[in-house]
């Protein structure tokens, strides 16, 4: 590698088939992150590395658009003085309510052989890399509008890395065609070249071991892509479904994943940029703990916040389906809400034709009497797919999002749970974006299903409390697989789906599920609602199941938040293991569940928590509870059995 060029270099100029190469670095600010950017034979690339080891080998980087090509034929680059970016913010739903941002940030110039301009902005933080692209305007450029028809980013792993990534459903399969909904299943530590097994890629964040040792913990350096800062121009990404020797590839969303045949990919008039693309590095630890997905997510949209409160609902489709969405049923799903002293009940499918206004506002002035709040269900979708569920295609357009939502508000409705969006593709990114600026005028809580992930979007607008893309628990009531995988499945989530973005997984029965045999113990479930961030938890245990569990069990589930100040992973392994800790004021929870069907015995660092005893509740063999108090040293001892877990609530005490 060439020594670093003086930065009062502004401009080197290369021949078009010169071997001369050139490096620019930037680091992060405790300097153990290195990016170095290298513009060699006209082609342009990046490496990280972090304590001097390679993370990621030299990787391409590109763009194409419409009308011009940055790819291979770069004549020019400089690059600005690096720059220190200081940000501070507020999360109403995830890891923290308070974050610090801090980073490098550089900018580097690039030209191509027809004096286009282009310019990619790096910046590095102490748990990760984060850039994007910038097409520059110039006096040749015409004043239409311009698309980027191709990203030539790319992530070349180590050889010996592995992978834990979910395929993206191929768009217009499933039911009524509603793929995709991003609710399949992980492939986990995976071949590096191993192909997705569908054609539209590997959904983001994706998940890496980058180490040569897989099982030495302190040597291993994991890695987490993803993206932020998606606008309402702006199609959202993924992996492509080839990797050969562990090359991955932005890729773009299928044909079908738009809103009404509009807009496929990132369109606009010059400068016109991309998303940021998000690599948080480091131990497991520290990307388990990173805020990166929100930290590069746009700032929040100037509106009002006191209406933005996350809490607990109750949930009758979740076991009980169609049939359950009536006046009497929902109006018991009150009194269930209110009994566990949760802040809100939703009211699902059809309430439209079942319950219909005049009653839904009779449902809403008896659920304010009992403090609790009211989620409505909305379909999305107009023509993308064949579903009949209503009410259906009337957010289609800003005049009838406008009419709903106002009904909703004036009627005292607290928020929207909308279902089956058709994919990434840029109209309908911003199909999200209008609906939440919309509701946020009418100040409505807003619930994503059948949908993308959020990319950081809760940020942007707060009333964004959670999302699905995941397989959760629906899937789970429907099917055997789902059922015997849910262990492994949900320890994988907090390495990746849920990671940065808030994630409706709806968690959380004690008892049987018709016509589906549970393999997770109680103790499993109980911790699902703390382990799993969402600024709306749905717990889908009903009144009558709750009558079967101890009075403990019941105050703990009282007690739950869902705005978390402080989080901390403690020990994990995707898939395999996960435990967390989460602070909500003076109080600690801590949750772990087993991802395996074998026994483990568990030595937990809880010295960090500000007391030296928690209260405890586990499994009693598959279906009961055991309550205890447990003393908190720096080796805590824990026993799992097969597809376990437990919880613990520890109020804070100054030692």
């Amino acid at each position: 590698m060439k020594s670093i060029l003086p930065i009062t270099l502004s401009l080197l100029c290369f021949a078009a088939n010169s071997a001369y190469a050139i490096d620019y670095q930037v680091h992060s600010p405790d300097q153990q992150i290195a990016v170095t950017v290298s513009l060699n034979d006209n082609k342009l690339s990046y490496r990280i590395d972090k304590n001097n080891s390679v993370v990621l080998a030299p990787s391409t980087l590109g763009l194409r658009l419409s009308d011009r090509d940055f790819y291979q034929n770069f004549t020019q680059l400089s690059a600005s003085d690096i720059s220190k970016v200081s940000e501070n913010y507020q999360l109403f739903t995830g890891k923290q309510t308070q974050v610090q941002y801090q980073a490098n940030e550089r900018q580097f110039h690039l030209v191509n052989d027809k004096t286009q301009k282009l310019d990619i902005t790096f910046r590095v933080s102490d748990d990760g890399v984060a850039f994007h692209y910038t097409a520059l305007n110039d006096p040749k450029a015409s004043h239409q509008q311009k698309t980027i028809t191709r990203e030539h980013t790319s992530f070349q792993l180590p050889i010996h890395s592995k992978a834990w990534l979910q395929p993206i459903a191929e768009a217009q399969t499933g039911w009524a065609n509603t793929n995709p909904s991003y609710e399949e299943h992980y492939l986990m530590g995976i071949d590096i070249d191993h192909p997705s097994p569908s054609p539209a890629g590997w959904v983001l964040p994706a998940l890496f071991n980058t180490s040569k040792s897989q099982t030495e913990e302190k040597q291993q350096v994991w890695l987490a892509i993803t993206e932020a800062g998606v606008k309402t121009y702006h199609h959202a990404s993924r992996l492509e479904a080839q990797s050969p020797n562990g090359n991955y590839h932005i890729g773009i969303p299928q044909s079908a994943e738009v809103f009404t045949h509009q807009g496929l990919l990132t369109t606009g008039k010059l400068p016109l940029d991309t998303p940021w693309r998000v690599l948080a590095l480091g131990s497991l630890e520290q990307v388990a703990n990173s805020t990166l997905g929100t930290d590069l997510a746009e700032p929040t949209k100037a509106l009002a916040t006191d209406f933005i409160k996350p809490g607990v609902a109750s949930w009758s489709w979740g076991l009980l389906k169609d049939d359950s969405i009536t006046f009497p049923v929902q109006k018991q799903f009150i009194d269930h809400a209110a009994d566990m002293q949760w802040q809100y009940a939703l009211i699902d499918v059809n309430w439209d034709k079942n319950i219909g206004d005049k009653k839904l506002a009779q449902l809403v002035e008896y659920a304010d009497s009992k403090n609790v709040g009211v989620f409505v269900w909305y379909n999305s979708s107009g023509d993308w797919n064949t579903t009949q569920y209503s009410p259906k295609s009337q957010l289609l357009t800003k005049t009838a999002r406008q009419q709903a939502f106002s009904k909703l508000h004036n009627m005292g409705v607290k928020g929207v749970k909308i279902d089956f969006f058709a994919g990434d593709g840029q109209s309908m990114m911003q199909y999200y974006h209008n609906i939440l600026a919309d509701a946020a005028k009418y100040q409505l809580l807003v619930n994503f299903h059948g949908t993308t992930l959020p990319r950081g979007l809760q940020r942007t607008y707060p009333n964004l409390l959670t999302s699905e893309a995941v397989r959760g628990f629906e899937m789970i009531t429907f099917f055997q697989n789902a059922a015997d995988k849910e262990a492994s499945h949900s320890a994988v989530l907090p390495f990746t789906r849920n990671l940065f973005d808030p994630m409706d997984f709806t968690p959380t029965t004690f008892n049987e599920i018709p016509n589906i045999k549970r393999k997770t113990t109680n103790g499993f479930e109980l911790a699902l609602p703390i382990l799993f961030i969402s600024g709306i938890q749905h717990i889908v245990e009903t009144h009558e199941g709750m009558q079967h569990v101890p009075d403990y069990v019941k105050a703990f589930l009282q007690q739950i938040p869902t705005q978390w100040d402080e989080s901390k992973m403690v020990a994990g392994m995707p898939g395999k293991l996960a435990v967390f800790a989460r602070r909500s004021g003076d109080t600690w929870f801590v949750a772990g569940i087993n991802g395996e069907n074998l026994v483990k015995e568990l030595q937990l660092d809880l010295s960090f928590l500000a007391s030296d005893k928690a209260y405890m509740i586990s499994s009693k063999g598959m279906r009961g509870f055991n309550e205890q108090t447990i003393k908190l040293s720096n080796r805590t001892d824990i026993t799992l059995q097969a597809n376990d877990g437990f919880v613990m609530r520890i109020q804070a005490t100054e030692k």
